[in-house]
């Protein structure tokens, strides 16, 4: 759903910028109680995880397919002022090196993309585990909802900004029903790959998911006849380094994005095939990066598609896991070096 340049007029992509703007200034406030010495490391592995997922395009109807936003697994494994700032950092590397979704559009895709997602996705995840059973399948079962709703929610955000600041002249429920329709389709896939991702982060550090934290009842014991709460076990997992989790996540998202990422879907993505449709991308500018060696996923000067292609990917996880955990190791020394004032 990475919205290109000319899609949106330029007052409205400005005002979309200060929105965005605004919203990582106060997500960078935000993530400083979120984020501690073991999950800092941790967020930038899920900004590079979310970027190496999003190459992999799945079918989800004839010449259409879709990838992961990514704003409901950010928003749950890492709190949703953190996710937000993940998905920011993916879209800016994304938008500077990659020339995928509009540098003059980059406001909208972080409102869109980031700032809707995680909002929508993580309010409806912490009301679902309010009355779902306190356990860790509760978790995963909110999770799979979330990220489901999330999807069309960004859709109808992205109309909404499109009858707004539109470039061209297309009936705004026309594009409503096609976006929504189709993102309902996406967020299934969306919603299946958010569940596993949690999942299996829950089954080996139920410690480090954010939104898992004192969900799961204590363990209860029967003394003299009556239940009583077990004393917590020990657990040098929870309470150790996460580095073996770390190494699996960065060693996960280079297989995707260096070689799972050859078999992706080539057909257009929701908003592509939407544009194409419905005429949207009449008025369509080239990237202002287009000339960037790493332009559309592949490293200019390599002529193998699979070679050019899992290189530009495991550059783009590098890079993004760089930048992200340097921004997010920035953060959390801000919050140590003046707990009190945030």
């Amino acid at each position: 759903m990475h919205v290109p340049d000319g899609f949106i007029n330029a007052p409205v992509s400005a005002a979309a910028g200060v929105v965005a703007a605004g919203a990582v200034a106060v997500s960078l406030r935000g993530a400083r109680r979120e984020l501690d010495e073991r999950t800092a490391p941790l967020a930038g592995l899920v900004a590079a995880f979310v970027f190496a997922v999003q190459m992999l395009n799945f079918p989800v109807a004839a010449g259409t397919s879709g990838h992961l936003l990514g704003g409901a697994l950010a928003a749950i494994l890492v709190g949703p002022w953190t996710g937000v700032l993940c998905i920011a950092v993916v879209l800016l590397m994304q938008g500077i090196l990659f020339a995928d979704g509009g540098l003059t559009a980059l406001g909208v895709n972080i409102t869109v993309m980031g700032v809707v997602t995680v909002v929508v996705a993580y309010a409806l995840f912490r009301g679902l585990v309010l009355v779902l059973p306190r356990t860790r399948r509760s978790v995963t079962v909110a999770s799979f909802v979330a990220a489901l709703v999330s999807v069309p929610a960004a859709a109808a955000a992205f109309t909404l900004i499109y009858a707004i600041g539109g470039t061209t002249d297309v009936p705004v429920p026309k594009v409503l029903t096609a976006m929504v329709g189709v993102h309902v389709l996406i967020g299934i896939g969306e919603a299946v790959i958010t569940m596993l991702t949690v999942g299996a982060v829950i089954a080996v550090r139920p410690d480090l998911v954010h939104g898992a934290r004192g969900l799961t009842a204590p363990l209860k014991l029967r003394v003299d006849g009556d239940l009583v709460d077990a004393a917590p076990a020990a657990a040098p997992a929870a309470g150790g380094s996460p580095r073996k989790l770390w190494i699996g996540g960065v060693v996960t998202a280079l297989v995707l994005a260096g070689f799972v990422s050859f078999y992706a879907s080539a057909s257009p993505d929701g908003l592509e095939k939407v544009a194409a449709d419905k005429g949207i991308d009449a008025k369509v500018e080239d990237h202002a990066a287009a000339d960037s060696p790493l332009a559309d996923y592949g490293v200019k000067g390599i002529e193998a598609p699979r070679l050019s292609g899992g290189l530009a990917g495991v550059i783009g996880v590098g890079t993004t896991l760089a930048v992200g955990t340097g921004a997010f190791w920035v953060v959390r020394r801000r919050r140590t070096a003046a707990p009190e004032s945030v």
